[in-house]
Order: C-alpha cells, then structure tokens, then sequence
C-alpha cells in the first residue's frame, strides 16, 4: 500500500510538472514582456496559491469539479466518471496549487533575457517564436530547470487540496501525504516516519539542488 502511495505521487507529480511547464512558460513570457494593465491582476492571480490557504482552494475546487458544477457535468457527460474523487481531479488541482511555483522562476528568467538580445535577433530575420525557441529559451535554461523540480518537489508533498478533492481512496486519490495522515490515524508510526523521512530528505535535495543552480557552483 505504500508503494501505491508512492506510485501514485510521483504519476502526478510528473505528469503536473509537464503540465505546467507546458502552459505555465507562455504565461510567465506574457508577464515578462507586456505592458498590459492586466498584468498587476494576473500576476496576484498566479501568485494566489502561495496565501490562500489549501482548504480554501479544495473547497472551491470542490464544488466546481462537482458533477453538478458546469466543468463536472462535462466531465461526466465525456468520460463517464467523476472529476472529483478521481486522479483526474487531482492533476487539476494540482496545476492549479503549484502554478506559481512554476510561473515566478519562469517569469524571472525571462525578465533576465531582457529585450535587446531578442530585439538583436529579431534585426536578424528571426521571427519571435524563433528568437524565443532559439534565444530565449536557452538563456533561461536554468529558470525552466528551477520551475520544474519546484513544481514536482511542491506536488510531491501536497495535503489540503488533494485530500479536498481527492478524499483518501488507495490507489486511487490517497498520495503519500494523505498516506502519513493515515498512517498517523491508525498510530501506524513506523509508515509515517518513512514516508514523511523520504519527503523530508527529498525536499532538501531538491533545495539543494536549486540553489546550487541559481548560485551558479554548477553548470546547467
């Protein structure tokens, strides 16, 4: 049962990461080059995970997955089970909760590119989908690298909104830190230490590893 928790983390882990990177990066590029007036707003949007507290956005998240919530009644409607309670579930809310890990070092590198360097290339006849593929992008390489294991370290060890929307079903919604909520319940010590000893000397790693990478003592 352990390992299904473990399993089950590092599915959604992954698969939240890919994810985010995948509509997290035009986000935090729109962030990082526009003048709009919407961006105060967008960006106090992105960042609202990082206060609100988890309960809260399982909550809502709740009732707007629930089957009798637009979003939850297509969801029924196209694949015959529920948005909620389901590891479907659990990646949208997921996204959503560790979406701000993903967008700010994102948004931070590209702030660093800077506009002369893609203004020089585009002088040179590339396109802006071109500048930002062959410019951009590998300029912020260590941006990408930081919202990826933050995004995966962060999913990795998520409560509140999981268990919200989730419920702790095993095999199918119950995480490795709904594992150790359990584990605790049922005073089932020896499961918890492991499990909350893994998570503990992962986030670490995962620290370490960032930091070494924004400090630059190693190469990306």
């Amino acid at each position: 049962m352990i390992w299904d928790a473990v399993w089950l983390s590092l599915r959604l882990s992954a698969l939240t990461t890919l994810i985010l990177l995948a509509l997290g990066m035009p986000l935090a590029w729109w962030l990082a080059t526009t003048r709009s007036r919407l961006r105060p707003l967008v960006e106090a949007v992105t960042a609202l995970p990082l206060v609100l507290p988890p309960t809260v956005l399982g909550f809502y998240l709740l009732l707007l997955m629930s089957p009798d919530a637009p979003l939850g009644a297509f969801w029924l409607r196209a694949t015959g089970d529920t948005l909620t309670f389901n590891f479907a579930g659990l990646v949208v809310a997921s996204c959503l909760y560790s979406l701000p890990f993903a967008v700010q070092p994102l948004q931070t590198a590209f702030v660093a590119v800077g506009p002369g360097i893609l203004q020089a290339a585009a002088t040179l006849g590339a396109a802006p989908f071109d500048a930002f593929r062959s410019v951009a992008l590998p300029m912020a390489r260590r941006g990408v690298l930081t919202a990826a294991v933050l995004s995966f370290a962060h999913t990795m060890g998520e409560f509140g909104v999981v268990l919200m929307v989730g419920g702790n079903i095993p095999g199918r919604t119950r995480v490795i830190s709904v594992e150790i909520y359990s584990a605790v319940e049922t005073l089932d010590y020896r499961t918890a230490h492991i499990l909350s000893a893994g998570l503990l000397v992962s986030s670490l790693l995962v620290l370490l590893v960032v930091y070494g990478w924004n400090r630059g003592r190693w190469r990306v």
